[in-house]
C-alpha cells in the first residue's frame, strides 16, 4: 500500500527527516510514537503533500504510484486521507459542503453519516468555527468517511479530546480502518472488496487509541530517524517506564 524509501525532508534550512524507510501493507495499521519535535507530523504532512516540506532525497510510493512530487489533490484522489491534529478554521465554507466535496461526487448520505459521529447539528456551520477539540475531531472523521480513503493518516486523534468523545472517536477510527462504512454505489463488487480494510498510519502520544484498534506494528521516530520496532503496546509501556532514552541508545 505505502512504501517510503530513504526519505529526507527539510523545512527551510533544517533537515527534519533523515533516511526514513517504511512499508505499510494493505489492511495494516502502523503506530508511530516519538517526542515532540521528532518529525512525526512532518512525515504525515509530507505524505499528504502539504506545507513547506521539501523532499531532498528518497521516494514515496502509494499503490505502485510514485507520489513524491504529486500535488495534494492527486494524492487524495488516489486514496490518501488525513485527519489533522490542528486543522484550520475555514470561514465561508459550511461543513456540509466540505463533506460533499470530500465525497468527490459519490452518493454519500451526509445527514445519516453525520448522525453516526454526532455532527448533524454542525453541518450548516463554517468548518471548525467555534468547534471544541472533540467536535473538530468528529468533523475530520466525517470528512474521511465521505472520502473513504485506502490509506488513513491520523495525527494524534486523542489530542484535545475528552473521554466521552474519545470513545466515539476510537470506535469510528476502527470502523474506518476496517472499511465498515456505507458502501459506494458507484463501485463494482470487486472494487468494494479491495476498499475494505484500509491501511492506517497513526501518531499517538497517550496511546488511548490502542484501546479501540488492532495495531499491527509500531516504531519510534526520534530526531528524524525511525528506530525501536516492536508491538505498539510494548513500545508504549517501555516509554511510560523509561522515556525515550532507549531510542537514543538504538541510534548510537
Amino acid at each position: 500500500m505505502l512504501k517510503i524509501e530513504n526519505l529526507h525532508v527539510k523545512i527551510g534550512q533544517r533537515e527534519v527527516l533523515t533516511g526514513i524507510d517504511l512499508e505499510i501493507n494493505a489492511g495494516e495499521t502502523y503506530i508511530l510514537f516519538g517526542p515532540n519535535g521528532s518529525g512525526k507530523t512532518t512525515l504525515l504532512m509530507t505524505l499528504m503533500g502539504l506545507g513547506n516540506y521539501e523532499v531532498t532525497g528518497g521516494k514515496i510510493w502509494f499503490k505502485g504510484h510514485d507520489i513524491t512530487e504529486m500535488p495534494t489533490y492527486e494524492r487524495a484522489r488516489l486514496g490518501v486521507g488525513m485527519s489533522f491534529q490542528r486543522p484550520p478554521t475555514i470561514h465561508g465554507l459550511s461543513t456540509k459542503h466540505l463533506v460533499r466535496m470530500a465525497a468527490q461526487g459519490r452518493d454519500f448520505d451526509v445527514e445519516s453519516m453525520a448522525r453516526k459521529v454526532n455532527m448533524e447539528s454542525f453541518l450548516d456551520r463554517d468548518v471548525n468555527a467555534g468547534f471544541s477539540g472533540g467536535e473538530i475531531k468528529r468533523s475530520e472523521l466525517l470528512q474521511l468517511m465521505a472520502q473513504h480513503p485506502n490509506l488513513l493518516l491520523f495525527d494524534e486523534p486523542e489530542s484535545g479530546v475528552d473521554l466521552e468523545n474519545m470513545h466515539l472517536i476510537g470506535k469510528t477510527v476502527r470502523t474506518l480502518l476496517e472499511g465498515e462504512i456505507a458502501p459506494r454505489p458507484d463501485c463494482s463488487m470487486r472494487e468494494q472488496k479491495e476498499m475494505r480494510s484500509s491501511s492506517g498510519l497513526i501518531i499517538t502520544h497517550t496511546g488511548y487509541i490502542l484501546d479501540y484498534i488492532n495495531a499491527d506494528r509500531g516504531q519510534v521516530l526520534y530526531d528524524g530517524h525511525l528506530c525501536c520496532e516492536a508491538r505498539p503496546r510494548d513500545i508504549l509501556e517501555h516509554i511510560r517506564a523509561h522515556g525515550y532514552q532507549e531510542c537514543v541508545r538504538c541510534l548510537n
